[in-house]
């Protein structure tokens, strides 16, 4: 149990466990020999050593409407194929298993089921091109091999079906993260007992709580449950734009104190229209959260519009230009791009080993806790 503990500690240092490969390309400095130095060939340079874990795609229910798709020749249908995250440097990717809404709650465990057997035939259907991960682990091994590693999530709250032991099938079938909205147990006036049950057996099994959407009631309670790190799948900075997914500074000074994750959307909603726009987000949430706690979120394929100088996923070399021309260091940008991510997910297993020690699997019944 020591050893786990001294395991739990050292997560928090984020870079040493999945820095990677052996060698790295240098990042190009600016000299005064050569003071116009192109920033975009030092972005791609430093991505090349450091690539994205990108927090969000809506590929899985986009690609149920294609008759027929190569997403390792390039599909110009979505926004995300293997090329164009190639040619992004993106290494991991988060696939979302939301369902639409206006979808029955009756249907979403069966839709959710349907989801999750599309992204297995996706994958193993490009095997060249996609791994699927379900550690920080398994995702540093996928980049390793020149796989783009798909995480499986996250999942809406209806897709447990108030069920424990839905839950656990889930979680066995590769979900490794759930939205803490749209449930009786996660709705505007926060976690009721059966919802605190369910974030801690989240907690045994080391499946992440994505908080985006959720009410500020939830996410106060969830902030305080948690023993693992919580993440906001698609929010950025309410004091830049005040959309409802966003987060207040005071929410952003707790997700610091919190070691969470805020995944910044590159949505022209949430962020803005531009690519200076999603960087002023990045700045801000960095200042208040602390560089620990900021990450990228493309929310490609999900029907949002996008800024004009990233509208799909081969355009995070522009806004790594943009921040390398902002004066971000090259350790606050790895954290960012790879690191964060790979913090969260070694945290979340880490907890998860340490609580299955000190809990067996939960019975709970929502009727039992809330009726």
């Amino acid at each position: 149990m020591a050893d786990l503990q001294d395991e739990l500690h050292t997560t928090a240092e984020v870079g040493a466990l999945d820095e990677q490969p052996a060698v790295r390309p240098e990042l190009p400095a600016k000299t005064a020999a050569d003071p116009a130095e192109d920033p975009l060939a030092r972005a791609h340079a430093f991505l090349a050593a450091h690539p994205v874990a990108d927090g969000y795609s809506g590929l899985p229910w986009a690609l149920r409407h294609l008759p027929w798709f190569d997403l390792e020749l390039g599909e110009s249908s979505v926004d995300t194929d293997v090329p164009r995250m190639r040619q992004g440097h993106v290494a991991a990717l988060f696939w979302s298993l939301h369902l639409p809404e206006g979808l029955a709650k009756d249907r979403a465990v069966g839709a959710t089921l349907e989801q999750l057997d599309l992204v297995n035939t996706v994958v193993q259907a490009h095997p060249e091109g996609l791994r699927l991960a379900s550690s920080a682990g398994q995702t540093t091994d996928a980049r390793n091999c020149g796989r783009v590693a798909v995480v499986l999530g996250p999942a809406g709250a209806s897709a447990l079906g108030d069920s424990m032991g839905i839950l656990r099938a889930l979680h066995a079938l590769g979900l490794r993260a759930v939205t803490l909205s749209g449930a009786s147990w996660a709705s505007e006036v926060g976690l009721t007992r059966f919802g605190e049950e369910v974030l801690r057996e989240m907690n045994r099994l080391g499946v992440l709580a994505d908080l985006s959407g959720a009410s500020e009631a939830t996410t106060r309670r969830a902030l305080a449950v948690s023993k693992a790190p919580v993440v906001f799948a698609r929010s950025a900075a309410r004091a830049l734009r005040p959309h409802p997914a966003n987060l207040p500074d005071d929410l952003l000074e707790e997700l610091g104190t919190a070691k969470g994750l805020c995944l910044v959307p590159l949505t022209a909603e949430q962020t803005g229209p531009s690519v200076r726009d999603v960087a002023d987000h990045l700045d801000h949430v960095r200042t208040i959260a602390g560089p620990e706690c900021v990450g990228l979120s493309g929310t490609y394929d999900s029907g949002s519009a996008h800024p004009q100088d990233l509208p799909d996923a081969s355009g995070y070399p522009r806004l790594i230009a943009e921040l390398l021309d902002r004066g971000w260091s090259e350790p606050d940008l790895a954290l960012l791009t790879w690191g964060n991510v790979q913090r969260v997910l070694r945290n979340a297993d880490f907890t998860a080993r340490a609580a299955r020690q000190r809990r067996d699997p939960s019975t709970a019944k929502i009727a039992e806790l809330d009726g």
